[in-house]
């Protein structure tokens, strides 16, 4: 056994799961990146626009279903022929800069306070593979579930092979409560958005996070715990000096992470992932 193993908390039934848009962050972790992908010739000024657009509706909450369901097409169209190393490569290079800002401190500090209670920290989110796995990686998750693209000869085929959002949340967190060991109901989760309402129904301790008013009428009506986190911070102000230096070396190791993750899911469809 090595000393990790020996400080970490052997097989925990209890898990937290988090969303992550407007739950952890206060942003959209998709949108966040348009720039840089902009900038790296991924995507053209027009689809950089477009995807400011859905930034400004999902931070008003005021995408729909289908409009969700029509940006997710246009990304799968978007991504097509994108190569997978370039995209990694952006990822790992500009995560500080347009992700650390926007963690919430109270979902850090809920994040911490989990962990300190020996509970299993997932991030679960939407939001596609490559962006969400260096994210829990930063925050010091134990697993994330989120949406996989198909990849061929080294590039996405604009293909989904799992989207992670509405029931397939629920299942892929019924399926790694399973592979883990977790009984769900000793389990939480959080959620911004009345689409992850099967997500919150599965576990045990079901929380909403800056709800909008028919999500919190769902929410009251469920009796479930409402949160309001207002203090989107940098992430290296709130971390001590040892922590900052092991977000240091977890951003130097994301370049070899995520590669190994992918070449991972090349071989097989899997829901979970290790975050």
């Amino acid at each position: 056994m090595t000393n990790s193993q020996a400080v970490k908390k052997v097989s925990p039934d209890v898990a937290a799961f988090f969303d992550l848009d407007k739950t952890i962050i206060a942003t959209s972790s998709a949108a966040a990146f348009s720039r840089p992908f902009y900038d790296g010739g991924l995507i053209t000024k027009a689809a950089a626009l477009r995807s400011a657009y859905a930034h400004f509706l999902f931070m008003l909450g005021g995408a729909n279903e289908d409009q969700t369901e029509r940006m997710r097409e246009q990304l799968s169209a978007l991504v097509a022929g994108w190569p997978v190393e370039q995209v990694t490569s952006i990822v790992s290079d500009t995560l500080h800069q347009y992700i650390d800002p926007y963690v919430y401190a109270e979902a850090l500090e809920l994040i911490q306070e989990h962990r300190a209670r020996g509970h299993d920290v997932v991030i679960v989110s939407a939001s596609g593979s490559e962006v969400v796995a260096p994210i829990a990686m930063m925050l010091g998750a134990d697993h994330s579930i989120s949406t996989r693209m198909e990849i061929a000869d080294g590039k996405y085929t604009g293909n989904i092979d799992f989207y992670a959002y509405g029931e397939n949340k629920a299942h892929a967190i019924e399926e790694l409560a399973q592979e883990r060991g977790y009984d769900l109901a000793k389990c939480y989760a959080y959620s911004d958005s009345i689409t992850d309402v099967p997500m919150l129904s599965v576990v045990g301790h079901p929380h909403s996070v800056n709800a909008d008013r028919a999500f919190r009428r769902v929410c009251d009506e469920n009796g479930w715990v409402s949160l309001t986190f207002r203090k989107p911070v940098s992430l290296n102000r709130l971390l001590t000096p040892l922590q900052s230096i092991f977000v240091a070396g977890t951003v130097l190791a994301l370049g070899v992470g995520v590669g190994l993750l992918i070449r991972t899911w090349r071989g097989g469809k899997r829901r979970p992932t290790s975050g």
